[in-house]
């Protein structure tokens, strides 16, 4: 540690810079806190980042020499490259180095890489603390450590063998589906999870069967009962059938149909009925373990609506303003002074009644040394009260933050008591059964409870009254209703269902699958539909494809197994480059290379492409009918017959009726349905994958077909003749504008129908129509002032906060052209994806702004620079011009390659989540 008063200082290394400058509130002024930015070395993502010196070797494509122990070739990103020159100026003035990254994998090889590139020659040290609070920093500088090679050493080979995995399977999908696709260790086995689900969707088939439903009485308290049982035989539930038949699964059932139901009804109607059984337990309900990183992105997603992308943003902006602690861990210990404050604050806020006699221990899943060895829980050792954090903090972080918080309580309190209470009602050879529960004690549930915002209100909801009876009591039969019910198919997956089910089976990391899910989505492997992941023919086609003839490389044990791999090499058990020898040239050369190079000749693109749907049994056409995934979307194919499959269609609800029904469409869309008066040419209904549309003439034409959108709630059954020709006429010429004499015309637009005049222009209501809009509503709509948001909206501030320290000007947050973005005058940073304007907090614009002013580029730069291309003195005008020109297409490329990194360097957090997740050579 740096003497006070020596003119050298101590430099300390984090990745962020908002944790940056909360660590630096907690150090002297002999520290000096800088940040890497994430990783600052990587594997060269293409042919043009690879080194000249290694461009001929044949292993050159994989950035990785696989003939040398799999030795990788590091480059430092050009984005990076002024960050690194900045850390390297700054401990040149210093006489200490502090590595104070994250305490996981990623953030020990960030360490390592940053001790390999500056090649310090002053004392090293390594600082780890899951927290970033005064504690916890101070402890971490009394006891560093070395860097730990294990953990290196291991992140190191995924990374490696990820990029074999991606690097050479790609391609392969590449050739035999579609371009741009992309295979990955985890990401493959994700959507293969994904896919079998929705197979299994296709596949059911529903049953249907009926019960009774009665309502009896019984001192004064009515209740109601289920059939369960009549003439000895036991009713039916929903698992009592198959789900690829829809027939019983057991024999002796009692399955009874509409008109059955009403026959036993009819029966028992006058029976007497008497209480059979009758049972009473006492249980206890125990809370649940504070969160990890998959507990919270599943609950922040039940909870929240949280994407498990923004749960770790928002999760990653807690920890780095030292609000939690580290938020990528598989542990559920909770230190001791967590638990000593947990318990303090249940017995403050809810009484000693609530407080277990000993605190409560939860064992961890953690066998290795990669995580963190803490729950993810509120930072320090004494716990805010939370109505003193609502003003620090954005909406969004305040949610979380509130979850974790109670979540972190309620782990410390008292179980949950109550009594479950079974009774079955016996008469006329049928029996009803209910069941009904109370609680006598809240406990923990007094705090939180699983998937609900409102505790005490979910008190109410799980306490089922009943009346109390004893056995041989008579009941009073009210009322009998006959009840249908429909098995239904097996619920996709959710980001949450699918985190839980990779968890469980050991496949991936929690800190990547964030990672993962926005990887499957931005590739379109799958897409949303309301909370559900659905998969796109696509994927299909892909895991088609590695089920037939890469079936290792999707088997869930095998990748599991991968994990348990590395958990080895962390700890020093197993090798590293024997381990990717084997997985790459394998045994008797059957490994992953050995096993494309062979794929590639025997892949059939035609089968993996065809997904079967089945044969007619009835109509003038029999062959069999196919899904195939075309380079331009899929489309049934029957024969000779072809039409498109609209792209918000779900694989499920196409099965053979709906694929004729399709192929129909596209038929009737090759007959016109008239002829344009004014033109003369054909006008057809044309059924696209971004649904229906009308084209004026035929594309055997020497001129190119006109085609117009459907109106925005319009169906392919209310478009006539008539209609087609009108949407054919858009944009229309609506009258002459009274000031100028100048065109107003109506659109049908990308994002809704609007008008224009000169360059003003204004969206249309929802109830006025661009084909029917008349000139005097035209002039209203543009008579009016422009709103924020709409078309044409003016350049005015969504949100404006405090003046920056830097440019010392009000930052704002302005609506730009690809979405929301903040501006201190001199840098531009866009907000992170479902992150609100109105949330947005100065500390985390002030993030957003450092980390985008870290890259360069800023807006008076450029302005200084265009400036001085223009004032060339007037007999050098034409060099001017083309230097001017030049310029401006280098400035062009240069924001290409930009933009081409943006998603990859938005974030510190989503750096690292990058870093982890599976990739394709492009």
């Amino acid at each position: 540690m740096a003497e006070s008063g020596n003119s050298k200082k101590a430099l300390v290394i984090v990745e962020s810079p908002a944790k940056a400058r909360t660590i630096s509130k907690f150090l002297g002024k002999d520290y000096l806190v800088e940040a890497s930015i994430g990783h600052v070395r990587d594997l060269p993502k293409g042919a043009k980042e690879i080194p000249q010196e290694y461009k001929e070797q044949e292993w050159a494509y994989l950035g990785v020499n696989v003939n040398d122990n799999f030795d990788p070739v590091y480059i430092v990103p050009t984005d990076k490259k002024q960050q690194v020159t900045k850390l390297k100026k700054l401990l040149k003035e210093s006489d200490e180095l502090y590595l104070a990254t994250d305490e996981d994998r990623e953030g020990e090889a960030i360490s390592w890489h940053l001790r390999e590139i500056l090649k310090p020659k002053v004392p090293v040290h390594r600082l780890v603390f899951h927290e970033i609070t005064e504690t916890a920093i101070t402890e971490a500088l009394e006891n560093p450590r070395a860097i730990d090679d294990g953990m290196v050493r291991a992140q190191e080979t995924r990374r490696i063998l990820d990029r074999l995995y991606g690097y050479e399977v790609s391609p392969l999908l590449w050739r035999k589906i579609k371009p741009k696709l992309s295979a990955g260790r985890v990401q493959s086995v994700a959507v293969r999870l994904i896919v079998q689900r929705e197979r299994d969707r296709m596949a059911f088939h529903s049953a249907t069967y009926w019960d009774l439903v009665a309502t009896f009485e019984a001192g004064g308290q009515s209740f109601e009962a289920t059939l369960v049982e009549a003439d000895g035989k036991r009713v039916p539930s929903g698992r009592d059938f198959d789900t690829t038949t829809g027939k019983a699964n057991k024999e002796g059932l009692l399955l009874l149909d509409e008109e059955g139901a009403k026959s036993l009804l009819e029966r028992i109607r006058s029976a007497d009925f008497s209480v059979a059984t009758l049972d009473n337990k006492p249980y206890t309900t125990k809370p649940a373990a504070p969160f990890t990183t998959s507990t919270l992105q599943q609950e922040a997603n039940r909870k929240l609506s949280f994407t498990a992308r923004r749960t770790m943003q928002v999760a990653q902006s807690l920890y780095e303003n030292g609000y939690i602690t580290y938020m990528r861990t598989d542990s559920t210990n909770l230190a001791q002074v967590a638990i000593d404050a947990s318990r303090k604050l249940v017995e403050s806020e809810y009484g000693k009644d609530y407080l277990p006699e000993k605190p409560r221990v939860y064992a961890s899943k953690v066998k290795n040394a990669q995580e963190a060895h803490e729950a993810i829980r509120p930072a320090g050792n004494e716990f805010q009260k939370l109505d003193a954090l609502k003003g620090e903090l954005s909406a969004e972080q305040f949610k979380l933050f509130e979850m974790i918080w109670k979540r972190t309580v309620a782990s410390q309190m008292a179980d949950a008591r109550g009594h479950r209470i079974s009774i079955n009602i016996g008469g006329g050879e049928a029996v009803f059964y209910v069941s009904g529960k109370t609680i006598d004690f809240p406990g923990f549930l007094r705090a939180y409870v699983e998937g609900s915002d409102d505790p005490q209100a979910e008190l109410a909801d799980r306490e089922s009254l009943l009346p109390a009876v004893e056995v041989g009591q008579s009941v009073d039969a009210k009322e009998f209703d006959p009840k249908s019910h429909t098995t239904q198919p097996p619920a996709r997956f959710s980001e949450a269902s699918l985190t839980r089910s990779l968890e469980e089976m050991g496949i991936g990391r929690p800190s990547t699958y964030a990672s993962i899910i926005d990887t499957i989505l931005r590739r379109e492997y799958v897409f949303k539909k309301g909370n559900a992941l659905v998969p796109t023919w696509t994927s299909f086609a892909v895991v088609g494809l590695m089920e037939a003839h890469l079936e290792k490389l999707v088997d869930y044990d095998f990748t599991a197994k991968m994990e348990d791999d590395l958990d080895s090499i962390s700890r020093g058990e197993a090798d590293a480059n024997a381990y990717l020898k084997a997985f790459y040239f394998g045994e008797e050369n059957h490994g992953l290379k050995q096993v494309i190079e062979e794929r590639i000749k025997d892949v059939d693109a035609r089968t993996v492409n065809s997904i079967p749907l089945g044969t007619p049994e009835e109509g003038e056409h029999r062959d069999e009918v196919f899904v195939r995934v075309g380079r331009y979307g899929p489309y049934v194919e029957q024969g000779e017959r072809r039409g498109s499959i609209p792209d918000e269609l779900p694989p499920d609800e196409i099965d053979l009726a709906k694929a004729m029904e399709i192929l129909e469409q596209s038929e009737k869309g090759d007959e016109p349905m008239g002829e344009h008066p004014d033109t003369g040419k054909p006008i057809f209904l044309k059924a696209g994958r971004f649904g229906p549309y009308v084209q004026m003439g035929s594309t055997d034409d020497d001129e190119k077909p006109k085609n117009a959108s459907l109106l925005k709630g319009m169906n392919a059954g209310d478009v006539n003749l008539e209609t087609a020709i009108r949407l054919l006429s858009l944009p229309r010429e609506v009258g002459l504008h009274p000031d100028d004499q100048k065109p107003v015309v109506a659109y049908n637009g990308r994002f809704g129908p609007y008008v224009k005049w000169n360059d003003e222009t204004r969206s249309l209501p929802a109830e006025i129509s661009p084909i029917d809009i008349e000139l005097d509503k035209a002039l209203e709509l543009l008579a009016q002032p422009k709103t924020r948001g709409g078309r044409g909206a003016p350049k005015e501030p969504l949100k404006t906060l405090d003046k920056s320290p830097v440019t010392e000007e009000i930052i704002k947050v302005m609506d730009g052209r690809y979405g929301p973005y903040v501006t201190d005058g001199e840098s531009n940073a866009s907000l992170p994806k479902g992150t609100s304007p109105e949330e947005l907090t100065m500390p985390v614009a002030l993030q957003l702004l450092a980390e985008r002013a870290a890259k360069g580029g800023t807006k008076k730069k450029k302005k200084k620079a265009a400036k001085k291309t223009t004032t060339k003195k007037a007999t050098k005008k034409k060099t001017a011009k083309k230097k001017t020109t030049k310029k401006k297409a280098a400035t062009k490329t240069a924001a290409k390659k930009s933009t081409t990194k943006k998603a990859a360097t938005k974030k510190t957090a989503e750096k690292k989540e990058e870093s982890t997740s599976d990739e394709a050579p492009f």
